[in-house]
């Protein structure tokens, strides 16, 4: 019995408690991604067409995400507070999940248009303050549990199971609500989805639930500007948010404008987009677990570096996808795709790598705030590039060229200048922890 409990202390991730900490997890960020589905992309925007908006203001309520990463800045203040992590995240959590399911019930309020759309934009945007308020909070609590020299391989599977369980999840949601629609019953529809989101919501809280409780976070309360000195302080740090910087504008200069380039000059219908993404997310699926082991074997930062490379693999492709050629959306799409296996969880866990555990939180919370910033305002300079192509019919030099292409050139530009500072400067860095 001693030995067996001697096993147990030194290997405390094999614990039961550790064990269902991480399943609870996993589950927990699978049932978010449903929520994530239904209130993003078509589902969101059929909604908001019913309460009667036009196109823009459609945009602009489905762009609210964007600004989604200033609200990771209450999370620096909270630490300053919270005494009970895991009663803060069950709270905040289950409120962001109400005011999503609330955004269904929108269409049935006995008030004019314009309210309704002011309504469901207050919704939308307060959702995601709750949510983004604690996300570092609940990955750091959460990611306690995993053995650091397998975090990688943790994440990819987790990863694999939402998008796995996603794309049923989305098949199921669209079948559901295409049969409504061709009754003619769109407000049946959204009391469906919005019934489902309830539930899901119960989901999410019983798995918070089932997630052992934080046992040394609670102790951690340091003055504000004592823990920004230590943040910014610290120079992998500042490496790691430079990186960040560079990969997010060259994301957001270019991504968030193919949507409408797919399905009006490449002439591709909504069905035949749906089918390329599904195809792009089980290739994303089947390197998921091999690219978190990749990570774990070598480095965080250079798991992180070769997601790169296949991001300007993708960039590359889509400079030269054009009407003529817009079966390379299909390649572009995959490849890109295939990145976010890489990019995804190795951002997290390449922060987690240089940043002592007491600042963990705050550290996630300044790079996503920073990075989200330098990437929103790449949008709006790519909008205008865009606009002033658009402008010149499609030409630059008297060269045929859509502004879509130049936007991916410049994120392959951008992708490379990443690229490089990943493997000139933070890779040499020396990590704090695996």
């Amino acid at each position: 019995m001693e030995s067996q409990r001697d096993s147990h202390l030194e290997r405390p991730f094999d614990s039961p408690d550790y064990r269902r900490s991480r399943n609870a997890y996993t589950a927990q960020c699978a049932f978010e991604y449903f929520v994530a589905i239904l209130v993003s992309d078509a589902f969101l925007a059929k909604l908001l067409k019913q309460i009667g908006l036009d196109d823009a203001a459609v945009g602009i309520i489905a762009s609210l995400v964007s600004f989604s990463f200033l609200f990771q800045l209450f999370s620096i203040l909270l630490m300053q507070r919270v005494r009970n992590v895991k009663r803060t995240v069950l709270i905040a959590d289950t409120l962001s999940q109400t005011l999503f399911f609330g955004v269904y019930l929108v269409p049935f309020l006995p008030v004019s248009s314009g309210a309704r759309g002011w309504i469901a934009a207050g919704c939308m945007l307060t959702g995601y303050a709750f949510k983004y308020a604690v996300s570092s909070m609940v990955f750091r609590w959460s990611n306690s549990y995993v053995d650091p020299a397998k975090r990688g391989d943790f994440s990819a599977v987790k990863e694999m199971i939402s998008l796995l369980s996603g794309i049923a999840f989305t098949l199921a949601a669209g079948f559901v609500f295409d049969r409504f629609e061709a009754g003619g019953d769109m407000k049946s529809a959204f009391l469906v989805l919005a019934g489902v989101i309830l539930l899901l919501n119960v989901c999410c809280f019983v798995c918070f639930c089932l997630i052992r409780k934080p046992e040394n976070i609670e102790a951690e309360h340091r003055p504000l500007g004592e823990v920004m000195r230590s943040v910014f302080g610290n120079r992998d740090f500042i490496h790691i948010l430079v990186l960040a910087c560079l990969w997010d504008a060259a994301r957001y200069i270019s991504v968030g404008f193919l949507g409408t380039y797919k399905t009006e000059d490449l002439a591709l219908t909504v069905g035949t987009v749906q089918v390329i993404n599904m195809a792009a997310n089980l290739c994303r699926f089947a390197v998921s677990r091999p690219f978190g082991r990749f990570s774990d074997r070598t480095s965080y930062a250079h798991g992180f570096r070769l997601a790169l490379l296949i991001a300007a693999g993708a960039f590359a492709v889509g400079c030269f996808t054009a009407p003529a050629t817009r079966w390379f959306i299909v390649l572009y799409t995959v490849l890109y795709n295939v990145s976010l296996a890489g990019s995804n969880q190795n951002a997290y866990n390449m922060t987690y790598s240089y940043v002592e555990p007491s600042l963990m939180v705050q550290a996630m919370a300044v790079k996503s705030s920073v990075g989200g910033i330098v990437g929103f305002c790449a949008s709006l300079l790519g909008g205008r590039i865009l606009s002033a192509v658009q402008g010149a019919g499609n030409r630059i030099a008297g060269i045929p060229v859509h502004g879509q292409q130049v936007l991916c050139g410049l994120s392959l530009l951008l992708t490379l200048a990443a690229f490089l500072y990943a493997k000139l400067v933070v890779e040499k860095q020396q990590a704090v922890r695996r």
